[in-house]
């Protein structure tokens, strides 16, 4: 294997399928599934997914919604993600833990770097919602900042497109895809892959990103494995 403990990005619109909100009983079946293989091949895993497809901070503040507010309100809605990933990976006989940002008895304890690593290290994939527990940050930022805490290899941010390219490929036909990049030429390119606080706490602490589409079956296991199927990015 690559990669032996890995943080797995989900965003929460990937988990709508073709639906236009909320989330998709085929679509979480199918990243339980490639989960499920790829924990079975003894990597251990921990996962923070977003809230999009309920709720974001963001759009709410537009509206003129209090910024705090909204931001709070997206943290649940990583939570109500988190918890169907953890029914439906339970539901295939695999263990789980989740942890969160904001911790909501009797759902979920307090995010800490100790308990996640011992849940890994027992076998069970740790979940963990609630972004970072505070407004102004976003689930890239805390998926950032929970895998340089439990001292993941990398993080694999999972999307629909298989890997970073130049320009949008569903816009722009001629787009060429990225095999490798470093954070200085993404930021230099305006290569949209993470925000700027995240992508700052990567390059700080030297942790590669690895972009993979996560909707075809069988990608997680094959980036694990060390595949050539999407973008790296990395310090150098």
């Amino acid at each position: 294997m690559k990669y032996n403990r890995i943080l797995l990005k989900l965003s929460g619109e990937s988990l709508m399928g073709r639906q236009s909100y909320g989330i998709s009983p085929a679509m979480l079946e199918q990243y339980a599934q490639d989960i499920r293989q790829t924990v079975e091949h003894g990597v251990e895993m921990a996962i923070v997914i977003g809230g999009g497809n309920i709720f974001r901070g963001l759009s709410g503040a537009a509206k003129g919604m209090d910024r705090v507010q909204g931001d709070y309100m997206g943290m649940l809605a990583t939570l109500i993600n988190s918890m169907a990933l953890q029914a439906e990976l339970e539901k295939q006989g695999i263990k789980t833990e989740l942890l969160g940002g904001l911790a909501i008895e009797p759902v979920c304890k307090a995010m800490s770097r100790r308990r996640a690593i011992e849940a890994m290290q027992e076998g069970r994939v740790v979940i963990i919602g609630g972004g970072t527990g505070n407004p102004f940050f976003t689930t890239d930022t805390a998926s950032t900042l929970r895998a340089i805490e439990i001292k993941a290899d990398v993080i694999l941010k999972g999307t629909r497109v298989d890997g970073v390219y130049t320009a949008d490929p569903e816009k722009d036909p001629t787009a060429t895809k990225y095999e490798r990049l470093t954070f200085q030429e993404a930021l230099s390119k305006k290569l949209k892959i993470m925000d700027l606080t995240a992508f700052a706490l990567c390059e700080e602490n030297n942790l590669p990103i690895y972009v993979f589409d996560m909707n075809k079956e069988g990608n997680l296991l094959r980036v694990v494995k060390g595949e050539p199927i999407g973008t790296v990015v990395t310090k150098e």
